[in-house]
């Protein structure tokens, strides 16, 4: 397994279909994965300090492991079979939970647990951005800084 950290979401055109950008730690890969609106939002949400009147769907398991006292000790993106990502919840002392990437990433977040990816996931969707293309990088960083949750409104 390789820690990922959250680059950021952004909306692929003209599909306008979202996708959250992960990158290596300790490495320069990076795994773009399509994920749905509402999750896009919950992550955007949570990289930009939104906190909403109302717990988001996220907000509310955050707070059930909590009263629960079984702490969410990592996440990790396990398989990609069919071109479908694979994840699993690490809860407490070894209970492991089969959940989407995209809601695994947003309630990492906002628990600040750590993020990992099997090394044959990340050799099969991982993209190495050469140095030439690193400016869209740093034009994808800028578009992160200036984009709204509320654009991810489907």
């Amino acid at each position: 397994m390789r820690e990922l950290s959250v680059v950021g979401v952004r909306v692929e055109l003209p599909s306008n279909q979202p996708i959250v950008l992960l990158r290596e730690v300790d490495g320069d890969r990076y795994l773009p994965i399509w994920i749905g609106a509402v999750e896009a939002t919950a992550i955007a949400y949570e990289q930009q300090g939104v906190k909403p009147a109302r717990p988001l769907t996220h907000d509310l398991l955050r707070d059930i492991l909590a009263a629960l006292e079984a702490p969410l000790t990592a996440v990790e993106i396990t398989e990609l079979k069919d071109n479908v990502f694979y994840a699993d919840l690490l809860i407490g002392d070894g209970l492991r939970v089969s959940a989407r990437p995209s809601d695994s990433i947003a309630l990492a977040l906002r628990v600040g647990a750590p993020i990992r990816c099997a090394d044959q996931v990340l050799t099969e969707a991982g993209i190495v951005i050469p140095d030439e293309q690193e400016d869209e990088v740093e034009k994808f960083r800028e578009f992160l800084d200036q984009v709204r949750p509320e654009d991810f409104a489907g």
